[in-house]
C-alpha cells in the first residue's frame, strides 16, 4: 500500500503527474505542434520547462490552463 506523508506530497507537486511532449499537449488541445511551439514563445500558453533538449509540460498544467481558457472572455472572438 502505498502512503505518503502531506510533506511529502506538498515537497514534490507533480509526483503523481504525467509528462507530456509538445506533440501529445497539441493532440490534447487539437491545435497543430506549430502553434503550440509559438504559445510557448509568446509566452501565453500552458506552462513548459525543458528537460535536456525536449520540451515537457506537465499534464496537469495543460489541463488547468485549459479551464482558464474555458473561463476567462478572450478579446476579439
Amino acid at each position: 500500500m502505498k502512503t505518503s506523508s502531506p510533506a511529502a506530497t506538498h515537497a514534490l507537486p507533480h509526483a503523481d503527474d504525467e509528462l507530456m511532449s509538445v506533440t501529445e499537449v497539441a493532440t490534447l488541445v487539437r491545435v497543430p505542434v506549430a502553434t503550440v511551439r509559438y504559445w510557448r514563445h509568446l509566452g501565453t500558453g500552458p506552462h513548459g520547462f525543458r528537460v535536456g533538449r525536449s520540451v515537457r509540460y506537465w499534464r496537469s498544467d495543460v489541463i488547468h490552463w485549459l479551464d482558464e481558457q474555458s473561463r476567462c472572455p478572450q478579446n476579439g472572438n
